[in-house]
């Protein structure tokens, strides 16, 4: 028997022969076999991560502040509060305080002729800004010691004075603003700042508007590791600061001098208030570039 034309029966899912009639929807699955692994890894990636991190630094950390209260949250209290470790304490923290702040714009500039100028003995320079991080800090005391010591050939002698601790702190912390800032004004487009002074900004406002929000996290950035690497330095000013109590001792010399007398739990008190203050400092630096940046 044969079926008139109009008798053919669609297919029972409701599709046609014809490519052109479309069929009934498919669900589509939220995730397949390749979205499973990608989280199975990234996890497994950021357990790693928090081990390895915990092993380095969260447990050292928190070892130290249980030491530090050994002797009770009253001796705790009264080694920070002695006047020789406040002392040391303030000069600590207020030079490096003071050198950070000199970083940032001295950074900042130093970083902008390297990348933004051309001139005779820029690759010498390049080389020249990076020595303290390849020097041993005892060498670069016996560096600043040889120019700004007793036997100096520029005629400055700074031993055994503050002078000499911010000398110290300077030398050490000079690359860090300006490797920081420096790969992220070589990416910035210039045909961003042609177009603003195009529309009649001058150099200062597009500085202001265009670059420095960008420059911002980077300099904030910069300003964290110069004020921790301050804090913390004891090779490059031992040899020139001479380590004088309340004059020119520092937290970090204060810190093996109660280890060597076998207070550990003094020495680990000044080292929890340095940890402490560096939190707070890296905290407020990451506040302001927050919000330069979202004003910009």
């Amino acid at each position: 028997m044969t079926l008139a034309p109009d008798a053919i029966v669609p297919p029972a899912d409701g599709s046609a022969d014809d490519p052109a009639v479309p069929g009934p929807a498919r669900p589509r699955r939220a995730g397949g076999v390749g979205s499973g692994r990608l989280t199975a890894v990234s996890g497994l990636g950021l357990g790693v991560g928090m081990l390895w991190f915990s092993l380095l630094a969260l447990i050292p950390l928190a070892a130290v502040v249980v030491t530090a209260t050994g002797n009770g949250w009253s001796g705790f209290w009264r080694t920070v509060s002695s006047e020789q470790t406040a002392a040391a304490i303030r000069l600590t923290v207020g030079t490096a305080a003071l050198v950070t702040l000199v970083n940032v714009f001295m950074g900042t500039a130093i970083a902008w002729v390297l990348v933004r100028d051309r001139f005779f003995g820029k690759r010498a320079l390049e080389v020249l800004i990076d020595i303290p991080f390849a020097l041993p800090t005892i060498v670069a005391g016996l560096v600043l010691l040889s120019l700004y010591g007793p036997d100096s050939p520029l005629g400055v002698d700074v031993a055994n004075q503050r002078p000499a601790v911010f000398l110290a702190f300077l030398f050490v912390t000079l690359p860090f603003i300006v490797r920081t800032v420096q790969p992220v004004l070589a990416e910035l487009d210039p045909e961003v700042e042609e177009a603003a002074a195009s529309l009649g900004a001058s150099r200062f406002t597009t500085f202001r508007r265009v670059v420095l929000p960008s420059l911002t996290p980077a300099i904030a950035a910069g300003a964290a590791l110069s004020f921790a690497r301050g804090v913390s330095e004891y090779g490059s000013l031992v040899l020139l600061s001479g380590n004088l109590p309340f004059k020119t001792e520092v937290t970090s010399v204060r810190i093996l001098s109660s280890i060597e007398n076998d207070n550990r739990a003094g020495a680990a008190a000044t080292a929890t208030v340095l940890l402490a203050i560096s939190f707070v400092v890296i905290l407020a630096l990451d506040m302001i570039q927050r919000r330069v940046a979202h004003r910009g």
